[in-house]
């Protein structure tokens, strides 16, 4: 028997990537697609992939409720989700919700999904799942493993796709002020910086650019170590750390934003060592429509559901 999924902000990037991923599993039933936007299309339009002859729809939160889906996924700008996690709460709590935005990343009650990092077991039968942001997923592969070593905080300087600001205009997503630019923001107190720092229980520092490409993400990590490291010592931690696990490719290569783009999962590499084998820095690319939030989001709902990631 297929489970039956609901989308609530299907007209974006990654409600695109969302609809092409439920639709090519057969465990999966898409019910609905939720988008004012897009309300009376067919889905198909949008992606061919659902052959189902869905059309958009808008549905408010007392709607999507009440469709009685098996699990809402909610793809939503941040702010935006809390009217439908109300009305899910009060009519159908045993409903899997996962929420992609920044919602409920720093709520206890909520289960936060990086199961190659913070393990697999509390998403078994989780009902509320919120979905890490993608610089803060490639931050955390890249400094995870040396967690334990660190003497000092870890520094992330992050660069991004116009993608990951979403399809609302502004000039983070304008292509003429993206070119033959990149473009600094937030330098202080980012989402994402607060959300690493969390997650990893040390401080994090991270400044976040956009540039000219449309998809991907790279991350450069400089970790200060109590204790110095060999590159191969290095490498060897975190291929053991990332053993068995099938989104994540550990390699000596630097890896750049193109060998993340289109990519379901991460790579993680470069290991460069200082001379004194004190200071490191891990490179750790993903594409943040996929790994860094739709593919993220299906391993969540799927072990949420006992499904196969």
């Amino acid at each position: 028997m297929r489970q039956r999924i609901g989308l609530v902000g299907a007209r974006g990037h990654t409600g695109r990537e969302l609809l092409r991923l439920i639709a090519a599993r057969d465990d999966l039933e898409l019910v609905f697609a939720s988008s004012r936007e897009l309300a009376g299309q067919p889905v198909c339009d949008m992606a061919p992939e659902v052959t189902s002859g869905l059309l958009f729809e808008s549905l408010s939160p007392d709607a999507v409720a009440d469709r009685g889906a098996d699990a809402v996924i909610l793809a939503l700008p941040n702010g935006a989700a809390h009217s439908f996690v109300a009305a899910i709460d009060a009519a159908r709590p045993d409903t899997v919700i996962v929420d992609l935005s920044a919602d409920y990343r720093f709520d206890d009650d909520w289960t936060y999904g990086l199961p190659e990092i913070h393990g697999r077991d509390a998403l078994r039968g989780a009902k509320r799942i919120a979905n890490p942001g993608c610089y803060a997923t490639a931050g955390q592969l890249a400094i995870a493993p040396l967690r334990d070593w660190l003497a000092a905080q870890p520094h992330v300087f992050g660069v991004s796709g116009y993608s990951g600001a979403g399809t609302t205009p502004s000039r983070k997503n304008d292509i003429e002020a993206l070119r033959d630019n990149l473009m600094p923001y937030a330098l202080t107190g980012h989402l994402h910086e607060r959300e690493m720092s969390r997650q990893m229980g040390i401080e994090v520092r991270f400044t976040p650019h956009v540039a000219a490409f449309f998809r991907g993400i790279v991350a450069t990590v400089h970790l200060s170590l109590a204790e110095p490291v060999t590159r191969d010592a290095l490498i060897a931690l975190y291929e053991t750390a990332y053993r068995g696990e099938p989104l994540v490719r550990v390699t000596g290569e630097t890896p750049e934003v193109r060998d993340g783009a289109d990519l379901p999962g991460a790579v993680v590499g470069g290991f460069g060592v200082s001379a004194d084998g004190r200071h490191v820095v891990i490179v750790s690319t993903l594409d943040n429509l996929l790994k860094g939030a739709a593919v993220q989001a299906m391993q969540n709902l799927c072990l949420a559901l006992d499904l196969p990631e």
